[in-house]
């Protein structure tokens, strides 16, 4: 192993340290920063990223790379970790999914790999893609449905054999992975792009954000990166694997009407369902329906809004259309 040197740090082999990746100056005389924490293992092996907080409002990323840093010892780790906890600070500080500092490049997974002279928030995804590309092997992008929905256990990856494989390494309870053919605007289509594997994985939002479900959703996110470790034999320990793995595509579903969302009171996140299902009303303030929305096809939701207040375009539901089963990579 030799030095890992990231932003404004350098990590020699067998230890942890913490800096930034600088981006640029503030108004009010602070600096736009990535806050990161590398592990640098003494031993060889890959070079492992995971991304918190790309969207502000989706802090449970946070927590997990604070469970996994502690559970990790760079004298026996093989490879190097770098956690980044919150790599979209102004949407961090304002809970918000996006930087509201900057109207027009507002959603900072959508602009990937950003540009060195561009607005605000290209310039944050331009200096964060110069450093992923550089040094990672893997990469894992933490979401969830931040403030107006919910997201269970779900991965997002290319058809590629290596992105499935790292997939399927995020271990039990990780069996539902939805197709992304042509990864656009983030953090795992900068690694798709330099010939690497990155992966998106969603959980948590509203309304799994009391105490309990909360640090269940670390809990839960934490384990399967160490999973991940394991399966690449950078820690020790033996992995675990999801009985098996259903994929398909997305269906976003949007509300057609603005109202009151009312989901059907058996609605379950990755519960089979068939096409034309029920699955939530939208009422006026009288009561009345004004819209439903069924199944589009076979499948599953895998996110609910959490918000019963909507307006037209907002989204309602995330659908899973299942196409078949994985093999093991």
């Amino acid at each position: 192993m030799s030095d890992l040197t990231i932003g404004n740090v350098t990590a020699a082999p067998g230890t942890r340290v913490r800096g930034a990746i600088p981006v640029t100056m503030l108004p009010g005389g602070r600096p736009l920063e990535i806050p990161i924490i590398i592990i640098n293992g003494a031993q060889p092996g890959p070079c492992v990223w995971v991304d918190a907080v790309i969207h502000g409002d989706e802090p449970e990323g946070t927590l997990a790379c604070h469970l996994v840093d502690a559970q990790l010892d760079p004298a026996t780790l093989r490879g190097s970790v770098v956690l980044v906890p919150v790599l979209n600070v102004p949407a961090f500080e304002a809970a918000q999914r996006g930087n509201p500092l900057d109207t027009f490049s507002y959603d900072l997974n959508r602009i990937y790999p950003g540009k060195a002279d561009g607005y605000l928030t290209e310039r944050l995804a331009h200096a964060h893609s110069v450093c992923l590309r550089e040094t990672a092997t893997y990469e894992i992008s933490i979401h969830s449905g931040g403030n107006h929905s919910y997201l269970s256990e779900t991965i997002f990856a290319t058809t590629d054999d290596k992105a499935i494989e790292l997939a399927q390494a995020m271990g039990k309870g990780w069996g539902l992975i939805l197709k992304s053919f042509l990864p656009k605007g983030s953090p795992p289509a900068v690694m798709f792009e330099a010939g690497k594997h990155g992966i998106t994985v969603e959980l948590g939002g509203r309304p799994a954000t009391s105490p309990r479900d909360f640090h269940r959703c670390g809990r839960v996110l934490a384990e399967g990166i160490l999973n991940v470790f394991r399966h690449y034999n950078m820690i020790d320990g033996t992995p675990t694997y999801a009985e098996k793995w259903l994929t398909g595509v997305q269906h976003a579903l949007l509300a057609p009407v603005s109202g009151m969302f009312l989901a059907e009171e058996s609605a379950e996140c990755q519960k089979p369902m068939q096409k034309g299902d029920l699955i939530a009303k939208i009422v006026d303030v009288y009561g009345d329906v004004l819209a439903e929305l069924r199944a589009p096809t076979d499948g599953m939701i895998f996110g609910l809004r959490a918000l019963p207040n909507v307006q037209t375009g907002e989204w309602c539901c995330f659908y899973a259309e299942i196409q078949g089963e994985l093999d093991k990579k």
